[in-house]
């Protein structure tokens, strides 16, 4: 793995599951982190455990203050039709940031669209055909049009579904909520949420501005095969397998089995020396049920 980042100060537009988890790392590792909410409860229970929260929600705009000092800023907050709300709101504050050397942006593979199966790197065309994905390919070229105006860091990565503790197929198994959903010939990709920390780490160590990462892991298969293997860890039986056609989704379930691909990762291997903790789901709910068992709690 390559050499962590040099301590600085990282503003997380988005404190979510994948902010908060890698705001906790790089604090641990001496980084000032701050970032943002939509509530003040949020925000107070963030400060609680060390991280610098102010809220940011319509209605609730950010004091542009809250942004002095930054040196890394990770936007994770999710579009609208008309683009990044961050940049709607802040654009002329981001761009006058003097010590800024870094910016990630956490899109979503969803901008390739339906690729029937196969693989797609980095190079694949820009054609989402969900709305989600249309959101976010144009919050990405919003990005990237201050990054060729104004030379601003910009780095994109584009996720597909992410997972870790608390967000697993163990997680849904004991929740009640995991179904098998059998559609012929669906693939899905994935990414722990540690190894995404890790990819966001890497390129901090190493900008390459303009960038675009697929971060995903090296095995895109069927999602019930994930369940099935969260219920033998559990030693309990798997929900049964349900045709999709009679499944009953959601819209925006639905929606993500209209998009079918592989989403190959090659460059963050290459062009950042990641060696992914989890190269498939199976590592990755291993390694979380051990520590459950070893804390207690299972």
């Amino acid at each position: 793995m390559p050499l962590p980042p040099v301590p600085g100060r990282l503003f997380c537009f988005g404190l979510g599951f994948s902010a908060t988890a890698l705001a906790h790392r790089l604090a641990s590792a001496g980084w000032h982190v701050a970032g943002t909410c939509r509530t003040a409860e949020k925000a107070a229970a963030l400060r609680a455990r060390g991280i610098e929260a102010h809220v940011f929600a319509p209605g609730h705009p950010l004091d542009p203050a809250a942004l002095t000092g930054t040196t890394h800023l990770l936007d994770s907050v999710p579009p609208t039709a008309t683009g990044d709300v961050v940049l709607a709101a802040l654009t002329p504050e981001i761009l006058a940031l003097p010590d800024l050397r870094w910016v990630g942006y956490l899109s979503t593979t969803g901008v390739y669209g339906n690729q029937d199966g196969g693989w797609v790197d980095e190079s694949a065309p820009v054609q989402p055909a969900t709305e989600r994905g249309q959101a976010r390919a144009v919050a990405e070229a919003q990005w990237m049009a201050l990054h060729d105006a104004h030379g601003l860091p910009v780095h994109r990565f584009r996720l597909p579904g992410i997972y870790g503790p608390g967000r697993s197929a163990l997680d849904q198994m004991r929740a009640g909520t995991a179904r098998r959903v059998d559609k012929k010939g669906q693939m899905f990709s994935r990414i722990h949420i540690h190894d995404l920390g890790s990819a966001v780490m890497a390129s901090m160590t190493a900008p390459n501005p303009g960038a675009i990462y697929n971060v995903a892991d090296d095995h895109p298969c069927p999602s019930p095969e994930v369940v099935a293997y969260a219920a033998q860890l559990l030693g309990v039986e798997p929900p049964p397998l349900v045709p999709f056609e009679q499944a009953a989704l959601s819209p925006m379930a639905t929606s993500f089995y209209g998009e079918n691909k592989r989403i190959a990762n090659a460059r963050i291997k290459a062009e950042l020396g990641v060696s992914l903790r989890y190269p498939s789901y199976r590592e990755g709910l291993d390694d979380q049920l051990a520590a459950e068992r070893a804390a207690g709690r299972t």
